[in-house]
């Protein structure tokens, strides 16, 4: 017993370190492409470590664009998208969740059917209303558009579906209302909820390529992944400076995932058990 035991475990462990080893090769080969020469790449082959190590890439890289004002932009937009997605999913999901009105389960179906629409087919809209207001290489053409996400929604609704009702007639009989049980009860215990939406949010909006090119204008409302477009010219693209300049774009993002996995995890599993 004790030796199937010992061969399950083993057999876990391999096909974990296999799959970690799968999705890990494709950070290592951006990073060893990055720190090659262009010679290096143009030989053709598989290089898991390379002669020579081109450190002086990653300066050049940064130095081919505005990199400093365009993270700056990129972590602006991401951030405020994701902290508005997070308040107005939590009164929707709130409202969903623990109040009834007349059309709750109709409008709710309707919210969700909004998840197969693509955002460009409603780009040419938002596009003429923005332009209107003024809105046109503005930061607000960046945020406002992603401020309320049907996904952001359900993923509270079904948190808050999770929490026991005592704990809000317990409030309820203390006096409290519904504003204080929503953000003085309810939205603590939905943090693993809270950062589950952050970390999905801030990653779309740090790797969005279409709302930069389609709403701005001005170099100084570039993001990061305009700046990435510097690299790939008609005919040729510098492979090396495009890898070098990947590598501190994709550093933000998986810090801030490796800082919010933990609640990450518990908000995936939990809102999915109801």
């Amino acid at each position: 017993m004790f030796r199937k035991v010992s061969v399950d475990k083993l057999l876990l462990y391999g096909i974990v370190i296999f799959f970690s080893l799968t999705f890990i090769f494709p950070f290592y080969w951006m990073f060893i492409t990055a720190v090659q020469t262009n010679q290096d790449i143009a030989r053709g082959g598989i290089t898991l470590w390379p002669e020579t190590w081109n450190w002086s890439n990653f300066v050049v890289a940064w130095n081919s664009t505005n990199f400093t004002q365009m993270f700056i932009n990129s972590f602006f937009v991401a951030t405020v998208v994701a902290i508005g997605q997070i308040l107005t999913s939590a009164l929707a999901g709130y409202a969903f969740a623990r109040m009834k009105f007349v059309g709750k389960n109709l409008i709710f179906t309707i919210l969700l059917a909004t998840l197969v629409i693509p955002f460009q087919m409603l780009v040419i809209p938002i596009f003429i209303m923005f332009s209107k207001v003024n809105w046109i290489d503005t930061y607000q053409a960046l945020i406002v558009p992603s401020l309320a996400n049907a996904f952001g929604i359900f993923l509270f609704r079904q948190f808050f579906l999770s929490i026991p009702y005592e704990i809000e007639e317990a409030a309820f009989i203390d006096g409290a209302n519904r504003w204080t049980i929503l953000w003085r009860i309810m939205l603590p215990l939905a943090r693993p909820a809270a950062v589950t939406l952050f970390l999905f949010t801030f990653i779309a909006e740090w790797n969005d390529l279409f709302k930069p090119l389609v709403f701005t204008q001005s170099e100084s409302m570039r993001t990061v992944q305009m700046g990435l477009s510097v690299f790939q010219e008609q005919f040729s693209t510098n492979y090396v400076l495009l890898m070098a300049a990947a590598v501190f774009v994709t550093l933000p993002v998986l810090i801030i995932f490796l800082i919010g996995q933990k609640q990450f995890i518990k908000g995936i599993a939990t809102s999915g058990g109801k």
